[in-house]
């Protein structure tokens, strides 16, 4: 285990309400990169008229891009570093909490480095990455990623640029030019500086491809169609959490 040691000490209470806190914090914001993402309060019916608008060209194809592992390869120092620049640039925080972003971040910072469980009657500490299962870590994870994506789509070079990129935390669907494909996933998983975000990707089968509860499908004159998969154990487009910014 290499992101794990053992450890004696643990937290209770305190520590649960202090993650509360920090995801009421950030989750009331508006923050992110806008368009490029999923919204929260998309509903399928809206997400279906902007994808049935679209008409494939030939030549492209459709991409599902993923993460492997987001919330423990989340770089914790990195990820500390752009919620403290995006609460100095809030603001509206002082109408949320009358904690200074240096006070947030410390208590963020206690948060995600003071991770314990228990496994064989032995309790351990994570090392590395955002815990599965807090509150706090797909806020984190995902605030990572938005800075990481506008770094990605501002330094793609313009023969390989996606025409379609929408994402959710760590799952992504591009239209892209077929024969472009490796060449960005290439650039994404060099975008990353610390090395620990990589991602894989899939192919559309059938003219079709899975994105969240639904199928995206693409007929052969290039308009689309989406199907909600009510039985898909993708999670489910109506419930997003985050919100990206306006513009």
């Amino acid at each position: 285990m290499r992101d794990m040691e053992v450890t004696g000490n643990h937290f209770g209470a305190k520590e649960i309400k202090a993650k509360s806190f920090i995801r009421l914090t950030l989750t009331r914001r508006r923050w992110g990169v806008g368009s490029l993402t999923v919204r929260e309060n998309s509903l399928r019916k809206e997400f279906a008229e902007e994808i049935s608008e679209l008409t494939f060209e030939q030549g492209e194809a459709l991409v599902s891009f993923d993460v492997v592992s987001l919330f423990t390869n989340t770089p914790i120092n990195q990820s500390l570093d752009i919620v403290k620049d995006r609460l100095h640039k809030d603001t509206s925080l002082k109408e949320r909490t009358n904690l200074t972003p240096d006070n947030i971040i410390g208590l963020l910072n206690f948060i995600l480095t003071t991770t314990y469980f228990q496994f064989n009657d032995q309790v351990y500490r994570q090392k590395f990455g955002a815990a599965m299962g807090s509150p706090v870590s797909p806020i984190v994870a995902n605030l990572y990623m938005e800075d990481l994506e506008q770094t990605v789509l501002s330094t793609v070079p313009t023969a390989i640029k996606p025409r379609l990129w929408k994402r959710y935390v760590d799952d992504i669907l591009a239209i892209v030019k077929e024969e472009c494909v490796d060449q960005l996933k290439d650039h994404l998983n060099q975008a990353d500086v610390t090395g620990s975000i990589k991602f894989t990707h899939e192919m559309e089968e059938s003219n079709s491809i899975p994105f969240l509860d639904t199928r995206i499908i693409k007929h052969p004159d290039g308009k689309v169609k989406l199907v909600v998969q009510e039985e898909s154990t993708h999670r489910p487009i109506s419930q997003l959490f985050f919100t990206p910014p306006s513009s």
